[in-house]
């Protein structure tokens, strides 16, 4: 893989994306249409029935009837934000407020480019560091170079998501089995699904949830200071240390016990998901953006969610953040609009429809599978589990993952030779950061 630096991913996007952001540029409009004192202008990507559209929806209404204010929202997609904001942001088309990927790559990067702003005083003002706790906090603060964790704020998340195992109730019922909490407890279900001729684990190896289940088996094996050396930078990574060599091994054995499909290789997110929701997979290791579409579609039986067990670590992280452009023409509006959605009414909304908010009053959520989500989700905050993702370290290391567990499970490499190549690619895509 081709090493990409932050300065040449930067050109690559302006040079690909050219003709998108000038146009992108052009439907927005210039300076003077509607950019007054009156005026927020919005954007997010999220849809108007999900968890975040519905509270964010009606944090526009509280806003605009409190502060007399009027909110020019547009909906962009995620592409669109994600491919033209290097663009974009450094011109007069700017919006003063905009939902944003966190983590080095994306919104590391705006930070260190000086397209975002530093909004620590807001910060102060209005007391949402007190609202957050500290794994939520990380990808919201960047340092000079774009590396969260830093010292300075760039961005505010109202919401959070995480992942834990999936369990079909009534597979486990059939079975004769109870849904473990430890470690132990959950091989000997594995062992108990085979055989009786169930592949019992729902996975993707074409996608990310593979990658998900190999990091969180490292994750089992960790503590908090290599999760500081792999997503932080602060000491070099032993790619053939305990966790990396336990993650590696563990998963090849998964796949020659027959707990994961051999043709896993092949399979794509979408698929591992429905065969979740048709009740073909007892049990599925993926993240709370699931719960929802389960609750909704996983509907002929009973199922539940749960943290890794015996694991203090679990991969997750803050959700996506406010951001407020440099060239924001309305920043102070905008930050009132963030503490609208921090307000426990708005975090209410996201709570009980299926989304994990970070600042709900647990007597607010009233839906009972939406309160048992967030009690785990509030459990790994308590314990300081949240631990990231396995990709973000380095631009393309999603890719990496996938490919190189592809070869671990398809028996075309083995563990050892998995864990180097691995090892190899990281150092190379974290070169610049470290």
């Amino acid at each position: 893989m081709a090493r990409m630096t932050r300065r040449t991913a930067a050109l690559a996007a302006v040079s690909t994306l050219s003709i998108t952001g000038l146009a992108l540029s052009g439907c927005a409009g210039g300076p003077g249409d509607g950019d007054d004192a009156g005026t927020l202008r919005l954007w997010h990507y999220e849809g108007a029935d999900s968890a975040m559209g519905k509270a964010w929806d009606e944090a526009i209404k509280i806003f605009e009837e409190e502060t007399g204010a009027t909110v020019e929202f547009e909906e962009k997609s995620f592409e669109q934000i994600q491919k033209t904001a290097s663009q974009v942001l450094d011109t007069d088309a700017a919006p003063d407020l905009m939902e944003f990927n966190k983590g080095n790559a994306t919104a590391g990067f705006l930070a260190s480019t000086g397209l975002i702003a530093d909004i620590s005083d807001a910060v102060a003002e209005y007391g949402w560091d007190d609202k957050l706790a500290p794994s939520l906090q990380t990808t919201a603060k960047y340092s000079e170079d774009g590396v969260m964790g830093g010292d300075t704020w760039y961005g505010i998340p109202n919401y959070g998501e995480f992942v834990g195992v999936y369990y079909n109730l009534d597979m486990f019922e059939e079975a004769g089995l109870e849904i473990p909490t430890t470690y132990d407890e959950f091989v000997d279900v594995l062992d108990a699904f085979v055989e009786q001729g169930v592949t019992p684990l729902a996975e993707a190896g074409a996608e990310y949830p593979l990658g998900q289940l190999w990091y969180q088996l490292a994750l089992s094996q960790a503590d908090r200071s290599f999760v500081d050396d792999y997503q932080l930078y602060a000491n070099p990574v032993d790619w053939s240390g305990p966790e990396v060599t336990y993650a590696t091994e563990t998963l090849a054995d998964y796949v020659d016990a027959g707990y994961i499909a051999k043709d896993v290789s092949s399979v794509v997110a979408e698929d591992a998901g429905v065969s979740f929701i048709n009740g073909t997979s007892p049990i599925f290791v993926s993240g709370s953006w699931w719960y929802g579409r389960f609750v909704a579609e996983a509907t002929g039986f009973e199922w539940t969610m749960a943290s890794f067990p015996e694991s203090q670590l679990s991969l997750g992280s803050s959700g996506n953040l406010w951001v407020v452009p440099a060239n924001a023409a309305n920043a102070d509006l905008a930050y009132e609009f963030i503490d609208i959605t921090m307000r426990p009414e708005i975090q209410a909304i996201i709570g009980n429809n299926g989304g994990v908010p970070v600042a709900a009053d647990p007597a607010d959520i009233t839906d009972e599978k939406s309160a048992a989500l967030i009690e785990t989700f509030n459990g790994i905050l308590d314990e300081d589990g949240l631990s990231f993702y396995p990709d973000w370290p380095a631009p393309g290391f999603y890719d990496v993952i996938v490919q190189e567990l592809q070869g671990l499970v398809t028996g075309s490499q083995d563990a050892a030779a998995t864990a180097t190549n691995l090892g190899a690619q990281y150092d190379e895509g974290t070169a610049d950061y470290r």
